[in-house]
């Protein structure tokens, strides 16, 4: 089988610091989210997930505590987990209506696979959980980036699955961990079209002592 991604070296293996690009720098310029209801089949393969999933553990991580971990989400799996999305939604919110449930039910759907990025802070005493979160977010993002550049098309969401105490207990989160975000990878049926940026000139200062 064609890899999509090159191995990885063997440890200790001395590495470049830098690798200029200027198609890397291009990618990056032009890198887009799809809209969330638009992304369709295909979607990556087991295999191709996999080699994915392996690109997008390469974030700065502090202590190498790997603080994060992935719940996959393929196939049928995708409906079972849309059901229980319905069914708390059902338990939970006041005068429930069929298209709430639909619509819950229906969230893990739009898109053939779905990936839960779990933020999950190692309590070693020394390493500031806020750190570990950052790290969890940096897996989030370099999740698209490496499906972009394997010709997927990606959303990374958060919604209210992501803050459900009863959503947790169904994806078997423990008291420390909580949702980074729920990717939604697969092909995008439109070109999504280019949208407001920040004004950097607003974001930037230079501190002067």
């Amino acid at each position: 089988m064609t890899k999509t991604f090159p191995p990885a070296p063997q440890v200790g293996t001395p590495m470049l610091p830098v690798r200029p690009s200027a198609e890397a720098r291009q990618f990056l310029a032009l890198r887009r989210s799809a809209a969330k209801k638009l992304i369709g089949e295909p979607g990556p393969s087991p295999e191709t997930l996999d080699e994915i999933l392996t690109i997008a553990a390469r974030v700065p991580d502090h202590r190498k505590l790997s603080p994060w971990r992935f719940i996959v989400f393929e196939g049928e799996a995708r409906a079972k987990f849309g059901k229980e999305l319905a069914r708390i939604i059902g338990e939970t919110k006041k005068d429930v209506e069929s298209k709430d449930l639909i619509e819950a039910a229906g969230l893990p759907l739009r898109a053939p696979v779905m990936v839960a990025v779990i933020s999950s802070p190692v309590d070693d005493g020394r390493t500031p959980v806020w750190e570990q979160e950052l790290s969890a977010g940096a897996v989030c993002y370099n999740l698209l980036l490496a499906a972009n550049a394997s010709g997927f098309a990606g959303s990374w969401l958060s919604e209210w699955p992501a803050f459900d105490a009863q959503v947790a207990e169904v994806l078997g989160l423990t008291g420390s961990e909580r949702v980074a975000g729920f990717i939604y990878l697969g092909t995008s049926q439109v070109h999504p079209p280019e949208r407001a940026r920040a004004d950097i000139s607003e974001k930037v200062t230079r501190w002067k002592s």
